[in-house]
């Protein structure tokens, strides 16, 4: 079992610890010898990882998705911490517990999908509901629906984290339904709780979070589609436009034909799904940024490629910012207490201002002096036989012509 986890790191500090590989590069330094560069996690985040003394004893005893056990010494570079490796050797798997190094829902997985149960009971559509009792009768997809990831690294990816994005669309659903009158609730929630379920078997997750050959093939939006059609032969009476309604909100859910989905939402509920997933999605993975970054000061984290910039740790920029205040006004402008406001007149009814605005603080027009009025000028001729420069072309066109006349 871990003693130390990366989230808990400090600099300066040594540290003993198992981590999981999550990649690894044998590079070389200036002098032609080689270094290894790592990057290694737990359950808690990653860390970047250095060892630049005794490497060619090491560097081929461990691969990536290996477990290593390291002593290092924590350092601070460019804002961040990284290990400077001093020892590392390959571990077997009988000396961690794989639970240290996947990161998991905060919440009880049976917990949650008592709670999917409960929303499936909710919907008032039969077929609808029938359809999405058999979907989750199957025990070999209820397993795994506990256990998946919703996503390699990008968002919700930890064990668990399919369920608890499932459930998190199902709440913003109802929410989102309740202030649209004209939104089918029930077709909202059944196709917030199919459009992911494809990942159940695209995302492979034994010792790091990746993708299954079916995965890489197909995607989940194919896999996904099949498991919703294999469900519905056992229910022949299914209405088909419903169906069709229903695949539609699957395979349209990323909104783009450039990020993956065949077709673009076609109706409101579709296209709502697309919008709060894409939410949902974003919303976890701006507070993974913030909580797993391992800045040393500051409150701005590292470029987040998905989110396509840099995040500002609210919590700390406010919290340096009130430490700064009470030291004192850096901009030397004095408080907005501090600055007397003028007076401005109130009617006798209400006390509130009589004019508001500009006008209120209208100040008097100076007058313009009398300036003599010039008559306008008229526009100056042109000089010459021609108005517009004609072309080498035009010069020989004429010519021409001139020939032709004489």
């Amino acid at each position: 079992m871990n003693a130390q986890f990366i989230k808990d790191f400090q600099p300066e500090q040594e540290i003993t610890s198992y981590f999981l590989v999550q990649s690894k590069e044998i590079r070389a330094k200036k002098n032609g010898d080689p270094y290894l560069a790592l990057l290694l996690a737990d359950r808690t985040g990653q860390i970047e990882g250095k060892m630049w003394d005794n490497v060619a004893q090491v560097m081929h005893t461990f691969e990536r998705d290996d477990f290593v056990h390291v002593r290092a010494w924590v350092q601070a570079y460019q804002n961040r911490l990284q290990l400077n490796i001093q020892e590392v050797r390959r571990a077997d798997e009988s000396e961690v517990d794989l639970a240290d190094f996947f990161p998991a829902s905060e919440r009880d997985p049976e917990e949650m999908f008592q709670e999917l149960l409960q929303v499936i009971q909710s919907i008032k559509n039969a077929p609808l509901r029938r359809l999405l009792e058999v979907v989750f009768q199957d025990e070999q997809i209820a397993r795994k629906f506990r256990k998946a990831p919703a996503a390699k690294r990008i968002h919700h990816a930890y064990l668990g984290g399919l369920l608890e994005h499932v459930l998190s669309l199902c709440r913003l659903s109802e929410a989102v339904a309740a202030h649209y009158p004209f939104i089918d609730r029930d077709l909202m929630l059944a196709g917030a709780i199919l459009h992911d379920i494809g990942k159940i078997d695209e995302l492979a997750y034994r010792r790091s979070f990746g993708y299954t050959d079916e995965g890489q093939l197909l995607g989940h939006i194919v896999i996904g589609i099949r498991i919703v059609e294999d469900k519905l032969r056992m229910l022949p009476d299914f209405p088909p436009r419903l169906r069709t309604l229903v695949e539609h909100m699957i395979i349209s859910h990323h909104g783009e034909l450039e990020f993956g989905s065949p077709k673009v939402p076609a109706f409101a509920e579709a296209l709502l799904l697309h919008f709060l997933d894409n939410l949902d999605a974003k919303m976890e993975s701006i507070r993974q940024c913030v909580e797993r970054e391992t800045l040393v000061d500051g409150y701005w984290t590292a470029y987040h490629s998905a989110l396509e910039r840099q995040v500002l740790h609210k919590d700390r920029y406010l919290e340096e910012g009130d430490s700064e205040d009470i030291e004192g006004d850096r901009s030397g402008t004095p408080a907005a207490s501090d600055v007397p406001v003028a007076e401005l007149p109130r009617s006798e009814e209400s006390g509130v201002p009589a004019q508001l605005g500009l006008q209120a603080l209208r100040r008097p027009v100076l007058p313009l002096p009398d300036l003599p009025i010039a008559p306008p000028s008229k526009p100056a001729r042109r000089t010459g036989e021609r108005r517009y420069q004609t072309t080498l072309f035009g010069e020989k066109l004429q010519a021409a012509l001139k020939n032709k006349d004489s």
